[in-house]
C-alpha cells in the first residue's frame, strides 16, 4: 500500500531556506523519476524540478534554478528538495511525486503517479 509522508513546509523570511521531503512507502523511489510541483492561489500547477529514475538527468524550472536542490536517498526510500534564498513569489503549496520515465531520462515528461498530499510553503517577512 502506497503511503507518501512530505513535510518541511512553513514560514520562512525572504532569503532564508527549507528543506521539503517526502518519504515513501509501498514504491521503491529508486525505480522512479521524482518531481517536485507547485501551486499558489489562481495560478496553474507549475514544475518546478525532475530528476530522472536514472539519476543522470535533472530539470530546474528557470525561476528557481540556482537556488533550489533535488535529490533523492534510496537507502531511506525519500525524495527532498532543499530550498534556499526564498522569494515571496516561491510561496504555494508544494507536492513531491513519483512516475515512470520508460528510462528515457527525460524526467519532464514522466507519468508522475505517486503523489504527495502538499505542503505549504510561505515566504513572507
Amino acid at each position: 500500500q502506497l503511503q507518501v509522508v512530505e513535510s518541511g513546509g512553513g514560514l520562512v523570511q525572504p532569503g532564508g531556506s527549507l528543506r521539503l521531503s517526502c518519504a515513501y512507502s509501498g514504491i521503491t523511489v529508486d525505480y522512479y523519476a521524482i518531481g517536485w510541483f507547485r501551486q499558489a492561489p489562481g495560478k496553474d500547477r507549475e514544475a518546478v524540478s525532475c530528476l530522472s529514475s536514472s539519476g543522470r538527468s535533472i530539470n530546474y524550472a528557470h525561476s528557481v534554478s540556482g537556488r533550489f536542490t533535488i535529490s533523492k536517498d534510496n537507502a531511506n526510500n525519500t525524495v527532498y528538495l532543499q530550498m534556499n534564498s526564498l522569494k515571496p513569489e516561491d510561496t504555494a503549496v508544494y507536492h513531491c511525486a513519483a512516475g515512470t520515465d520508460y528510462g528515457s531520462g527525460d524526467c519532464p515528461s514522466a507519468d508522475y503517479t505517486y503523489w504527495g498530499q502538499g505542503t505549504q510553503v510561505t515566504v513572507s517577512s
